[in-house]
This record gives C-alpha cells, sequence and structure tokens, in this order.
C-alpha cells in the first residue's frame, strides 16, 4: 500500500501538449504554405510572414497589458497567423493583413481570455469582417503564375466559384487539384490541403469525422442539385476550412456525435450560401455560425455516464 500513489484528476495523461499539437499543424500547414509560393510568387510568404509576425506581437502586447502570463510559446498565435494569411488574396495591401491580425488575435481570441474560451475561429471572424469592410481588396484574384509576366504587377481573374455557372470556363480538374486557379493563398491547392489533412489524422490531432461529414454534405447535396459537385469540393475554402478550421479543438463540438452533427451543419450551410446567396462563398460564415452553436451541440450529444441520471 505504501506505493499506491493518489492525486487530483486528471488521471489519464497525454504526451500531447499545446505547443506539440500547433507544431504539428504548422507541418501539416506547410504543403499548402510550399504550394502558394510556387503559384503565386514571393509576396505570398510575404502576407504569410506579416500575418505571422503581427499576431505574435499582438498576442505579446495583449498578454502583457492584460497582466496575463505569456502564450506566445504555445505557437498558437503562429498557427493563427498562417490561417488568416492563407484565407487572402496575395493582392491584399500589408496593412488589411495585420488589421486582419489585430482582429483576431486581440478581439477574438485575447479579450475572451486567450487559447481555449474564444467561442469563435479567430482566422475565420478576421477573415469575414475584413471581406464585409474590403470587400474589393478581399476579391480581388490573382492569376496562378502572374508573377511571371514581366512589366506586370498582377492579373487578376474569378475564381472557380464564380465560373461554375460557365462551365466552359472552368479551369480542369486536374489543375483544381494542383491549385494552378484564383484563389485565397491556401484554399487552391488540393492535394496540399489533403496531405496535411492525412498528415494530422495520423498524427491523431484531429478527429477525421468533422471533415468527411462536412464535404460529404457538400458533394451530396452539389450533386442532389447538379452543381458540379467534384468543382464544389475543390473550389473556394470548402478544403482549409473543413480540415483546418472545422477541427479546432476551442470552437468544435468534443463529442463524435457532435463533430458530425457540426460537419453536416456546416455542410449544409455552406451548399445553401453558395446556391441562393448573395456570396458565392459561404465556408467561412458556415464554421462561424456552427462555432456559435457549439455549446449547444456539446450539451445536447454530452455522454451520460454509466449509471449516471438522464
Amino acid at each position: 500500500m505504501n506505493n499506491l500513489a493518489v492525486a487530483p484528476s486528471p488521471h489519464i495523461r497525454s504526451n500531447h501538449t499545446t505547443t506539440s499539437i500547433m507544431l504539428d499543424v504548422i507541418i501539416a500547414l506547410t504543403p499548402a504554405l510550399i504550394a502558394s509560393v510556387i503559384i503565386f510568387g514571393i509576396q505570398a510568404l510575404i502576407v504569410v510572414l506579416a500575418c505571422v509576425l503581427s499576431c505574435v506581437v499582438f498576442e505579446y502586447l495583449s498578454r502583457k497589458i492584460m497582466k496575463r502570463v505569456n502564450t506566445i510559446s504555445d505557437l498558437s498565435a503562429v498557427v493563427t497567423g498562417i490561417l488568416l494569411a492563407f484565407n487572402l488574396p496575395v493582392t491584399i495591401p500589408i496593412w488589411i493583413a495585420v488589421m486582419g491580425s489585430f482582429i483576431a488575435i486581440v478581439i477574438v481570441k485575447q479579450i475572451f481570455g486567450g487559447i481555449g474560451q474564444n467561442f469563435a475561429n479567430p482566422a475565420i471572424t478576421a477573415r469575414i469582417i475584413l471581406f464585409v469592410s474590403f470587400s474589393s481588396h478581399m476579391t480581388t484574384w490573382a492569376q496562378p503564375f502572374y508573377y511571371q509576366n514581366s512589366g506586370v504587377d498582377v492579373i487578376t481573374g474569378a475564381t472557380s466559384l464564380t465560373l461554375l455557372s460557365e462551365p466552359d470556363k472552368l479551369p480542369s480538374l486536374i489543375d483544381m487539384f494542383l491549385g494552378i486557379r484564383g484563389g485565397c493563398l491556401g484554399e487552391t491547392s488540393t492535394i496540399a490541403l489533403l496531405i496535411g489533412g492525412v498528415y494530422l489524422v495520423m498524427k491523431k490531432v484531429i478527429s477525421p469525422v468533422t471533415p468527411i461529414a462536412f464535404i460529404g454534405t457538400v458533394f451530396l447535396l452539389s450533386a442532389i442539385m447538379d452543381s458540379n459537385p467534384i468543382y464544389q469540393l475543390m473550389s473556394g475554402g470548402l478544403m482549409i476550412g473543413a480540415i483546418f478550421m472545422a477541427t479546432d479543438y476551442s470552437t468544435t463540438p468534443i463529442t463524435q456525435k457532435g463533430k458530425m452533427i457540426f460537419g453536416l451543419g456546416c455542410g449544409l450551410i455552406t451548399i445553401i450560401i453558395r446556391q441562393f446567396g448573395a456570396y458565392p462563398e459561404g465556408v467561412s460564415f458556415s464554421i462561424l455560425l456552427m462555432n456559435i452553436l457549439t455549446p449547444y451541440i456539446d450539451k445536447a450529444t454530452k455522454i451520460r455516464p454509466f449509471g449516471g441520471k438522464r
């Protein structure tokens, strides 16, 4: 009995820490980062670095001002910066990207207490606010490899989502898969995002339930509506949203049933906005709306302890 250890919970421990999880997410995002630099040039890297640096600085300063323990070492601000940059076009002015970082870190994350206490995904919320506030800048898309045209700053074009009504102008499926099309930095290369998603699932950082439910719902509903289901999957921010933002620990359900409901809801709202809304894209709005419903989903799907009362 002398060897009996008595300690408070938790009694089941994991080698995963916040820092190790965020590092895995950064590694998973690296293929998409490489693809964005290849497709959109060095300016893509500049936008990513500006967002990451400003997110880290804003987190450091806000924690300092609020007299809280500093958390920049957990790498969550770095992940937020990368995800925010991936939701911006390469043509975005840097000052707008920095404003987005302020919104994501200070307004959405730190005012509510920091990591784990924010009710909505910081990068998604910042993207929506920037989209509503600076719609012209947020919808100016550079053509792939525009930087190879000497003497031309940028050549703009439509995204595949806006071209769905004109099938003859759509990029080929292989171009969609590789990312050779207009769009935000991190959303174009489907293969790069899938590689990152597979890595996170193999490392058990995320559950595949939400991404599968999200992507599957969009595919099924778009097929029913006869709206190019394959293009719907690879267009816009569906892949990056389903894999990297609809799986955020802080703002999504904790139970497997809840994760499925969350994914189904995101898919349903996305396809409704895409088909009937004023905007061609609905991924960001769907995730934000489902973030708001997460506490209610958790409450409805919470696991009852064995022998416990209903």
